[in-house]
């Protein structure tokens, strides 16, 4: 059941005015003068000074998000002063303090006593645990959700911007905190239960509409960005590292050819809900990624042999940005040791046999793979490396690499796994494009050729009902000649640009999607050294991101 922001921000409303007009009747309980609860942050100087708080309780109330948690603990402390010190009082006050707080305060048999007069409770040894470990869950969950929260790089789509077992911190004050639209979770737990693969860590009997609080800043371009990944709406749980609509894709090709002239559409479709188990997600539950945002709502992209526009003007090009290529050596492999020395990813690293093998997968120029496939039947040692300009120089230097050559997609080679997945874009990930970044309240025109780019925007992230009937459009049952989009859309590409997942294969990242802004590292640790062997890259602590 989703709560209608309107109500939810009129529950909050009352629930205030609720606390507040208890506070008046409260205060003079507690021998105040009961006019001060109308004074606005007096008030709760007062209120704290009853509850016999130190003074940094009242500070804390200044910080953004920490202050809800505070004003909890305080209905909590108010709660105990009246004697309830049982837990299913104090879970009251939490789910209804708009009931709780004026029961208390105007109810004639509910005495206020100082929390220094009240009878000791002598807790048990698990009851003090329990507490200590109740406040320590609610502050670390609000700090969390609302202000900072650390990432590990699991991926080398950011390499070397950002390396493989790097740790961030994350801003969400940046962009602005979201409102959790699946409150009741296992905290701490992204999506699935630990040590299973099925269960999922949280229910949707009360979701929150999308709400976004003010931030510090927009989404600027170039931000390295933390975000819900779009096409993860829908998750075969038994092929979660691959994007549920890739899944489809690949089994309708593997029933096309299997079957010949008696396959139809939807098999491979079907196939794919017979043998896995397949739900759909929230937007707060799908799988975060990093990525930088090189497109803004309203810009105009495009990729040229390689080679990033934006608004037909040459983009950014990150310090560190990586790209494929064939290295070529005189029969002799690199030294493991020199490519530890020189920061390469093992897992960006792969024999160019391997390569050659799934041309079909990979669209790539064809003379340079008659190139390569002649040269691999005289030697077996040439590599596909994933290399930054200065990797790329230190290799050039290596007296056993003879030759070194990029890997660029030829413009005339359509790739099936590139975004929008439809034969009418000859695209592939060195040559894409032009695209349109969606801006909200603007409007494009809308037919058969340019339906597959916004389809997904139309019908999943902006949630209308999208039907094609020959060569009609229709939205919520009108027929359409265009659309106007509700939501900014943004376009995220990874620094190691032959090496990562990112916009190119799925589109576009939608508004509500966004999660923070990385930071900075605040570790680094090594996946291919072991502890003796310099595990920990001190020179990435604490370094900021760029």
């Amino acid at each position: 059941m989703t709560i209608p922001l309107p109500i939810l921000a009129a529950f909050s409303i009352l629930s205030i005015i609720a606390i507040i007009v208890s506070l008046w009747k409260i205060f003079e309980k507690a021998g105040e003068k009961n006019w001060y609860s109308l004074i606005p942050f007096f008030n709760i100087y007062v209120w704290l000074r009853i509850l016999q708080k130190p003074i940094w309780w009242f500070i804390l109330y200044f910080v953004p998000f920490l202050n809800f948690f505070m004003l909890q603990v305080s209905i909590w402390e108010t709660i105990r002063a009246f004697g309830k010190t049982k837990y299913r009082h104090l879970l009251g006050g939490t789910i209804l303090p708009i009931l709780m707080m004026p029961y208390l305060a105007f109810s004639e048999k509910e005495k206020f006593t100082h929390l220094s007069q009240l009878p000791k409770r002598k807790k048990t040894f698990v009851q003090e645990w329990v507490d200590a470990l109740l406040f320590a869950v609610a502050a670390a969950y609000i700090i969390r959700a609302f202000l900072i929260e650390f990432y590990i790089i699991p991926t080398s789509s950011m390499e070397s911007s950002l390396m493989v077992g790097d740790f961030l911190a994350v801003s969400k004050i940046h962009y602005g905190p979201k409102l959790p639209q699946t409150p009741i979770a296992i905290p701490f737990v992204h999506h699935t239960m630990p040590m299973t693969q099925l269960k999922k860590s949280y229910v949707e009997w009360i979701k929150f509409p999308y709400y976004r609080f003010a931030g510090l800043s927009k989404v600027h371009r170039n931000d390295a960005v933390v975000f819900n990944y779009a096409d993860g709406d829908t998750v075969a749980l038994e092929a979660q590292n691959m994007s549920y609509y890739q899944l489809v894709r690949e089994y309708e090709n593997a029933q096309a050819q299997r079957m010949g002239p008696s396959y139809r559409p939807g098999y491979g479709w079907q196939y794919v809900q017979d043998n896995f188990t397949v739900v759909s997600r929230p937007v707060d539950k799908r799988e975060n990624y990093i990525k930088r945002c090189v497109a803004i709502p309203g810009d105009k992209l495009e990729v040229r042999n390689r080679e990033l526009y934006i608004n037909d003007q040459p983009a950014y090009v990150p310090e560190n940005i990586q790209f494929q290529y064939i290295v070529y050596t005189n029969g002799f492999e690199i030294n493991p040791k020199i490519r530890q020395s020189m920061d390469i990813n093992e897992e960006d690293r792969f024999a160019a046999i391997e390569f050659v093998q799934h041309i079909p997968e990979r669209s790539t120029n064809e003379n340079t793979i008659l190139r390569l496939i002649d040269s691999l039947a005289l030697n077996p040692n040439i590599y596909i490396y994933s290399l930054n300009s200065k990797m790329l120089e230190a290799m050039k230097k290596l007296p056993n690499v003879t030759g070194i050559e990029p890997l660029i997609a030829s413009d005339s080679i359509r790739d099936p796994n590139i975004f929008p997945h439809h034969a009418s874009y000859v695209w592939n990930r060195d040559n894409f494009g032009p695209i349109f970044i969606p801006k909200e309240n603007t409007t494009v025109k809308l037919d058969t050729l340019s339906l597959p780019i916004y389809r997904a925007i139309i019908e999943k992230y902006e949630a209308n009902k999208l039907e094609v009937k020959g060569d009609k459009i229709y939205i919520n049952g009108e027929l359409a000649d265009s659309y106007t989009f509700k939501m900014n859309h943004y376009w995220m590409m990874g620094d190691n640009r032959h090496n990562s997942a990112d916009s190119r294969y799925w589109g576009f990242i939608p508004e509500d999607h966004i999660a923070g802004k990385a930071i900075f590292v605040w570790l680094s640790l090594d996946k291919f050294k072991k502890w003796t062997e310099g595990k920990i890259r001190w020179r990435r602590m604490f370094k900021g991101i760029n």
